[in-house]
């Protein structure tokens, strides 16, 4: 497929899609756990991975992938029955909030006023003291025995002091990209192209997209309007079921979405993703004035060998009609209706399928 516009952004996946579509031959289940457990009778820790099928099956596994065997399996559910039902309850709520999440990405755009830059801390903290032996009675008696101790001793500081030496270069060297990156969001990001193109990626970053995603985008000659077309996944690739724990049974339970309910999904995430893209330029570049956003997905041609582009959203909207949003009720706001107040292409039946657009030309009049 050819692309409209010269520059792109690659957004790496932060959230994996859960998709568990049963077709013939194909048996795929959400992403599976590892627990640590006791096992045997001197109580040894082991590493186990649960498996868990389409269906809701929980496969036991060698972190190596080789499968356990059925009589360890069920020593291993019969001694951590309980570890093994907790980590599940609450794998089945993370697995469900991030289905709720894809339909409540709008709630996470940033306003207007929200830009400038937001320092962050080097994450890590710094090696602990260390921990040196004391000399007791045999080291008074035993000469060979001290001098053991004073070589162990020199050993642990040489290594602490490495340790805090490398852990100041790498905090140096995070507080030196901190500062390059105040400079460009808060000076740079005016300006200068290149800089509101790294701004945008590192912001757009922070959304955790559940797969990565490319962002196309254009800036104008004098960088006050910006055009962007974002790849977006198709509604077969968003997850179909929520997951629940039945009560006398370590396995998982699906309940599938209706159609209805899983379009709705559909139709909430893709004009979710718009909205919170709109968000992040009108805030993290601040001398942009005009945004025109299109969003599209790919599928397979029909001879099955490359893929056609499909676009299905495209608006128009200028700094001043964004800032009538009504930001401090995100959580109350239907994104498909929000969009409408906007210069607007898109068409949807009424069962809120997305039909093909002819998406806004770049206009550069419009500055």
């Amino acid at each position: 497929m050819g692309y409209r516009f010269q520059h792109h952004i690659r957004l790496a996946p932060g959230v994996r899609l859960t998709t568990c579509k049963l077709r013939p031959g194909l048996s795929v289940g959400p992403p599976g756990i590892r627990l640590q457990l006791a096992t045997g009778q001197r109580g040894e820790v082991l590493p186990v991975d649960l498996d868990i099928a389409a269906n809701g099956e929980i496969r036991y596994r060698h972190p190596d992938g080789r499968r356990l065997p059925d009589a360890e399996a069920r020593v291993l559910r019969r001694q951590d029955e309980a570890t093994i039902r907790a980590a599940l309850e609450a794998h089945c709520q993370q697995l469900n909030a991030e289905v709720d999440r894809l339909g409540r990405l709008h709630e996470q755009t940033p306003p207007p006023g929200s830009t400038g830059y937001e320092p962050r801390s080097y994450p890590v903290s710094p090696p602990a003291p260390v921990n040196l032996e004391k000399p007791d009675w045999r080291h008074h008696l035993w000469p060979g025995a001290r001098a053991r101790l004073d070589r162990e001793n020199a050993r642990r500081e040489a290594s602490h002091a490495q340790a805090y030496r490398t852990w100041e270069w790498q905090k140096a060297e995070f507080d030196a990209r901190e500062f390059e990156r105040q400079q460009r969001e808060e000076l740079a990001a005016w300006e200068d192209p290149e800089a509101m193109q790294r701004t945008l990626a590192d912001r757009l970053d922070e959304l955790g997209w559940p797969r990565e995603t490319r962002v196309d985008f254009e800036l104008s000659d004098d960088l006050r309007t910006i055009a962007l077309d974002i790849d977006l996944p198709g509604e077969e690739a968003l997850p179909d079921r929520y997951w629940s724990m039945p009560a006398k049974r370590l396995k998982l339970s699906p309940r599938k979405l209706g159609v209805t309910r899983q379009r709705e999904l559909y139709r909430r995430h893709v004009h979710g993703v718009v909205l919170f893209v709109l968000g992040t330029v009108f805030a993290r570049l601040p001398g942009i004035e005009r945004v025109l956003i299109s969003g599209y997905c790919q599928a397979k041609g029909p001879t099955g060998d490359g893929h056609q582009v499909h676009y299905l959203i495209s608006a128009k909207v200028t700094r001043e009609a964004w800032e009538g949003i009504d930001f401090d009720r995100l959580a109350r706001l239907d994104p498909a209706e929000a969009l409408a107040d906007f210069s607007l292409r898109r068409e949807m039946n009424r069962g809120a399928t997305f039909r093909d657009i002819t998406p806004f030309e770049l206009d550069w009049r419009w500055r």
